[in-house]
């Protein structure tokens, strides 16, 4: 593990953290290889009872990888912990990714899934499909789609770009919506 790693995981968690989040690993790790494949995160209830659990299974791998280990698993569930509030930012030092900022980058990304920068209507209404499913109908479902790019679309080009999605949050606590415990 390099210095940087280190730095990175002390400020993030403390060395208990690291400790039982290594353990947590581990337990999905089925077959011992230290490496983790899309399927072992099942284990995780939360992930897999999750509509866009898939979708968020999927940020833990870059495109064409197929297995993720310890370094990449810690540092997307950082993106989960909940923001440090009792210390300061340093200006000297990058963003947490535990930032409110970075998990809106994380969450839109979920969303954006050509990377064009923008939710198109299309994407929103597969995420919409996985969440509400069975719930409500097609018509219904692009519905609430026209709604939701009409009232953040500030640009009017149909689309939703991360500095609108960013304003339409805004008043959203997306650190309580966005921590998961994965310490238990």
């Amino acid at each position: 593990m390099n210095l940087w790693f280190s730095c990175f995981l002390f400020i993030i968690v403390t060395p208990a953290h690291i400790v039982r989040l290594y353990d947590r690993f581990e337990a999905l790790d089925k077959e011992k290889t230290g490496h983790l494949r899309p399927q072992d995160f099942g284990a995780i209830n939360r992930l897999a009872m999750n509509p866009i659990g898939d979708r968020i299974i999927g940020a833990f791998f870059s495109p064409g990888q197929e297995t993720v280990d310890f370094h990449s698993f810690v540092r997307i569930l950082a993106h989960f912990r909940p923001a440090d509030k009792k210390h300061p930012k340093d200006p000297s030092m990058p963003e947490p990714v535990n930032s409110r900022t970075s998990k809106l980058k994380f969450a839109f990304q979920l969303y954006d899934q050509d990377k064009d920068g923008k939710i198109s209507r299309a994407e929103l209404l597969q995420v919409l499909r996985s969440m509400l499913e069975m719930q409500v109908t097609e018509e219904q479902l692009e519905s609430i789609a026209d709604r939701t790019i009409q009232e953040a679309d500030l640009d009017k080009d149909d689309a939703i770009s991360f500095e609108e999605f960013r304003k339409s949050l805004e008043k959203v606590n997306i650190d309580h919506k966005m921590s998961i415990r994965f310490l238990r």
